[in-house]
Parts: C-alpha cells; sequence; structure tokens
C-alpha cells in the first residue's frame, strides 16, 4: 500500500514546477469571455497508455457543438480547445500553462487522470483559474476543497466506489479471501483506502496485493502471485489497458475468482476485448458501478436523456460506437459545465462561474436515475452515489438500489 518513491517525487517536482510559474504572465479575470465567445480548455488522452478515455473529451465537445447550434450559452458560444496530454503529467503541465497564459482559456474543463490534474492543481488554484468537473473520482477533488476552492470533480470519488464493493463482499461472502491488482498512484490508492474502510474490522481478509506502474508492458506475473495467494475474490483497481489484461490473463491462468472491477474501465469497448481475447470466463459475472445510463442497454430507448445522446452522436460523431458509455460521460461532463454558465447569466466571470458551480442541484439527463449532481462551497463531491452492476451476456445490468457510499464515510467518522 505503499506509494512508490518514484511515483511521490514525480508529483511533488511537478507540482513544485506549476507554483513556480505562478507569477509569469498574469491572468485577467475575464480572459477566455467576449461577448459572443467563452473560450474553455483541458486535456485528455488522445494516445497513450490512457487512449480509450479519449471518447469523454470528444463526448464532451460534441456537446458543446450542440450548444452552440442551439444557440449558445445567452447568446455566447463556446470554444472548446481540448489537447492531447498523453496521460503524461509534464505534457499536462506544459499544455494547460499554453492554455492559461498563451490560448487565454476561460477556464480548464474536464482535464483526464487523477496525475495529471493533480500537477495542475497548484497552478490553477494559485492563478485563480477554474478547475472544473475533472474526469478523475480521486477523493482529494472534495477532501482538500479548502486548500483547493478552485477545483471540482464530477464523478463519484473512488474511495466511496471502494466503500460499495466491500459493503457488497461483507454481505454477500463474509468469508471471502481478497487480492488486489492495481495501479500504484493516487488513483489506486484511493480505491485501496477506501476497501479498507468499507471492511472495517475484516480487512484481514484483503490476503495479497499486487501494483503495476504504467509504464509496465504486462500484469501477467502480477495475476500469478495474487492467484497463487489462494485468493477467491479479485479486485481490478485498474485504468482500461491493464484492467482488459487483468481480465484475459485470470481467464487463461484458469482462476475463477469473484472479481470486482473499476468503474472507469466498463465501458462496452473495454469488456468486448477483455471477452474477445479471454472468452466469456473472462468477464461474465464481473461486478461494478454505474452512475450515469447505459447507452448500450435496450431498456433505455425511450428515455429523454438516451434519446438527446443519440441525437449527438448521429449528427456529430457518426463513426462513433454508440454504446460506448464514454461518450455518455464526456456529455454529461459537458451538460453541467453549460449548466453553470447559463446560470452566470451575464455575470461571466471566474469568480461567479465557481459561485454557481459551488451550488449545484441538477438533474442530469444523462446521470444514472435519481442521481442529482450536488454540491456546496464546502462540498465538491458532486455525485455521492452509484448503483451495483453485473457483467452479463454482453452489458452490466443493474443488481440493486443506489448506494449513497460517500454519506456511509460521513457516518463512521
Amino acid at each position: 500500500m505503499v506509494k512508490s518513491t518514484k511515483t511521490a517525487v514525480g508529483i511533488a517536482a511537478l507540482a513544485a514546477f506549476a507554483l513556480s510559474t505562478v507569477a509569469v504572465t498574469p491572468v485577467r479575470a475575464d480572459d477566455g469571455v467576449t461577448p459572443t465567445e467563452i473560450v474553455i480548455g483541458g486535456t485528455d488522452p488522445f494516445s497513450g497508455p490512457a487512449s480509450a478515455y479519449s471518447s469523454i473529451g470528444k463526448g464532451s465537445a460534441a456537446y458543446f457543438q450542440y450548444v452552440n447550434d442551439h444557440g449558445g450559452v445567452n447568446g455566447r458560444k463556446i470554444t472548446y480547445k481540448n489537447l492531447d496530454d498523453s496521460y503524461s503529467p509534464p505534457q499536462t503541465v506544459q499544455l494547460t500553462r499554453q492554455l492559461v497564459e498563451d490560448d487565454k482559456v476561460f477556464a480548464i474543463f474536464g482535464s483526464l487522470g487523477t496525475g495529471p490534474n493533480t500537477a495542475i492543481r497548484p497552478y490553477l488554484n494559485q492563478k485563480g483559474v477554474p478547475q472544473l468537473f475533472i474526469a478523475s473520482g480521486a477523493s482529494k477533488w472534495g477532501n482538500e476543497v479548502a486548500q483547493y476552492p478552485w477545483t471540482i470533480g464530477w464523478e463519484p470519488d473512488y474511495e466511496s466506489e471502494a466503500v460499495i464493493y466491500a459493503r457488497n463482499i461483507l454481505k454477500e461472502k463474509p468469508n471471502s479471501k481478497i487480492a488486489i491488482i492495481y495501479q500504484n498512484d493516487d488513483f489506486g490508492n484511493d480505491y485501496l483506502r477506501g476497501l479498507t474502510r468499507g471492511l472495517g474490522s475484516h480487512a484481514s481478509m484483503i490476503v495479497k496485493q499486487a501494483s503495476y506502474e504504467v509504464t509496465d508492458p504486462d500484469v501477467s506475473s502480477q495475476i500469478a502471485s495474487l492467484k497463487a495467494s489462494g485468493a477467491d475474490t479479485l479486485m481490478i483497481f485498474a485504468t482500461p489497458k491493464f484492467a482488459i489484461q487483468s481480465m484475459v490473463a485470470t481467464a487463461q491462468q484458469g482462476w475463477k475468482p469473484q472479481i470486482y472491477l473499476s468503474n472507469v474501465s466498463i465501458s462496452e469497448a473495454i469488456m468486448h476485448a477483455a471477452t474477445k481475447v479471454g472468452g466469456a470466463d473472462a468477464t461474465n459475472g464481473i461486478i461494478s458501478t454505474q452512475f450515469v445510463k447505459d447507452p448500450g442497454d435496450p431498456k433505455n430507448a425511450n428515455d429523454p436523456g438516451y434519446k438527446l445522446y443519440k441525437e449527438i452522436m448521429d449528427k456529430y460523431i457518426p463513426t462513433g460506437t454508440l454504446s460506448d458509455g464514454n461518450y455518455l460521460v464526456g456529455m454529461a461532463f459537458a451538460y453541467t459545465m453549460v449548466d453553470v454558465l447559463q446560470r452566470c447569466g451575464k455575470d461571466v466571470t471566474r469568480a461567479n462561474v465557481m459561485k454557481m458551480a459551488d451550488s449545484l442541484n441538477e438533474v442530469n439527463p444523462f446521470a444514472y436515475p435519481g442521481i442529482l449532481v450536488s454540491t456546496s462551497a464546502t462540498n465538491h463531491f458532486p455525485m455521492t452515489s452509484a448503483a451495483l452492476v453485473r457483467y452479463d451476456n454482453g452489458r452490466f445490468i443493474p443488481t440493486g438500489a443506489l448506494i449513497d457510499a460517500r454519506a456511509i464515510i460521513k457516518a463512521e467518522k
């Protein structure tokens, strides 16, 4: 559970570098806003080890196009400058500085990844540039609001998600022997902390852990080590490339544990890729969570949110895979961004946009039924609930009611 020295030093160095640049090129409060335009920016991994997430940024861009074609936001069109950082924090720092200081964006929106967003967070908060609706469920976005008030996430945090898994294990199979594969950074450590917290006095059920670095070529040796532990339950806390490898290696090694898979790796493309290589045994029965509507679920065919999603996909991303839920996630982020800008009215300043972002009580058409996007000046956990789902016959099926894990954590403090 100890973070590698290389990872810790790297993040610290990036944060120090970001802070050292704060005094360069002062930013005006109204940068990126004209009578006809609002310019926002962000970064996504259109290449590199996390490129499976690129459809999130594409979904956001498509939603902004849709809004522009329907009159924009209070008469202003949105210009969205989304750059490829390859999931590399040093690249994120460089490109974010470019967006803020050269392109004069009004806000940073939807940038993806825990490490990349951690690297730019001090810089943006020192500059007073909103860092809005991050595509990462790191618990720090909500836990550290007092220190970083210009930063806010969107999705349920990873710690809460892992608490949901822990409670399900204790309820359904309390004698489990648990093995864990996780990414060796803040992303993976959030899940570890949540699982341990959720298991409470039963944390000894965890019999083996194995980590990987995002630069590792393969994780089959880690899976072999976890299998040898005698565990009957496997937690895969991994991003898409390594989630696929973990599912495939588990099946190929003849191991049949109950698998819990981090929500960030449950898109149809990921599950189909794992099934194609590892067979049905690689994916059937896997448990995860859901906080947005599933575009692959035929029950959503007449849902207004799904119909809007399909309309936007058909017009702006006609070659995209309609059942790829990451496109819908990107649209959900963008819907909340537009909601905040609309509520600003004529007063489109950074201070006011944060005021609106800090007072959300939104029914997002793309969110899972019953989930509100809700914030306050002291609550930067916009989503706190999710539903358990199980993979069966090519899609995830809900297995129970919504669970507010953040409320569980708060009650235990």
